[in-house]
């Protein structure tokens, strides 16, 4: 055998390899993150493998990886929306006021907030892609925006900061069981955002694998240049990414509004960087082009147990915030090295 097909053989058997393909998984560092933190609870914490206390901690983190699977695909695009948590609370307040003025069925105003929460993603991405701006402040300028208009419009249209109950409106039990119902399963209840969450989880990956979209989106966050220089639509790709955003924030928006019947304009404020944070702790980096709709759910499964985890050891909940700013930290640098230990493998 010459020199040449040996190296032909081996570069065969090193690309079949698993363990090549297990360290080149953007979502590995979150796996074993996720791993450590749910051994580590369930030591300090008695009741945390309890079947109610994993449904618990399941919600938590389906209401969080909703928002952070769309988010994680829009920074391996390459780009950021400070705009998503302020998002949730618009198409919250739109399909409740709609509803109520208009006196309509529910669904007429569950409808109508798609049609407006898409818009505010388009509006984002078209602004985006015109002005070159960056990211940051462009939905920093719609984060603004649309918090003053949560509050004074909300303020003018009923003259308190709350909408008005829609409770016994046509159409709300049913919208309320597909967006905050609870499915009983072995006689623990599971809320029905842990199915939208495993639903979008699936969508993502298939696009994101499966796809000419997905190495579009790829393309654009590794480099927006060269991606628009081999005939990839970056304007269009960047508009779709920052509508999927919207979309997630209307599916949590219509679970907040029919899990309480009314929804406080000032809410949602500062959840936009927890989205940011399961996203990156579930492998995807802040320059963009490399992460995983896996892993954004991963992230979300971390946060969702830390959480709760917190409550069920009865430890003080202040101290949450310091185990998240921590866990980020420690996710990343586990993320950078386990990318350079697959890129020194290639």
């Amino acid at each position: 055998m010459s020199a040449t097909q040996s190296r032909d053989v081996d570069e065969r058997i090193l690309q079949a390899s698993p363990l090549r393909k297990l360290m080149g998984r953007p979502e590995l560092g979150s796996v074993v993150g996720a791993i450590a933190v749910f051994v580590f609870f369930v030591f300090f914490a008695d009741s945390f493998l309890s079947a109610s206390s994993l449904s618990t901690v399941l919600y938590a983190a389906s209401t969080i990886g909703i928002m952070a699977v769309p988010v994680a695909l829009l920074m391996i695009g390459g780009e950021f929306d400070l705009s998503a948590g302020v998002m949730v609370t618009s198409s919250a307040l739109v399909s409740s006021m709609f509803s109520y003025q208009a006196t309509a069925n529910v669904w007429v105003g569950v409808g109508v907030s798609l049609l407006v929460t898409l818009a505010i993603g388009a509006f984002n991405g078209f602004m985006l892609t015109r002005t070159k701006l960056p990211s940051f402040i462009i939905t920093l300028g719609t984060f603004l925006m649309l918090t003053g208009l949560n509050l004074g419009f909300t303020k003018l249209v009923g003259g308190t900061v709350s909408t008005k109950s829609i409770a016994d409106m046509e159409g709300f039990p049913s919208a309320r069981d597909v967006f905050a119902s609870t499915v009983t399963v072995g006689g623990v209840g599971f809320k029905v955002t842990i199915l939208w969450w495993l639903a979008l989880v699936a969508v993502a990956s298939w696009i994101l694998l499966r796809t000419r979209a997905g190495n579009w989106i790829l393309a654009v966050g590794g480099n927006k240049d060269a991606a628009r220089a081999v005939g990839v639509p970056v304007t269009r790709t960047k508009i779709g990414l920052y509508m999927g955003v919207a979309l997630g924030a209307w599916i949590s928006g219509q679970h907040l509004l029919f899990s309480y019947d009314v929804v406080q304009s000032g809410e949602g404020v500062g959840n936009e960087l927890i989205y940011i944070i399961a996203a990156v702790i579930g492998g995807c980096l802040i320059t963009g082009g490399y992460g995983s709709a896996v892993g954004s759910a991963v992230g979300a499964l971390i946060f969702g147990m830390t959480s709760k985890g917190i409550v069920f050891a009865e430890w003080n909940p202040d101290w949450f915030k310091f185990f998240l700013g921590a866990m980020l930290l420690l996710a990343t640098l586990l993320n950078a090295w386990v990318r350079k230990r697959a890129e020194a493998t290639k």
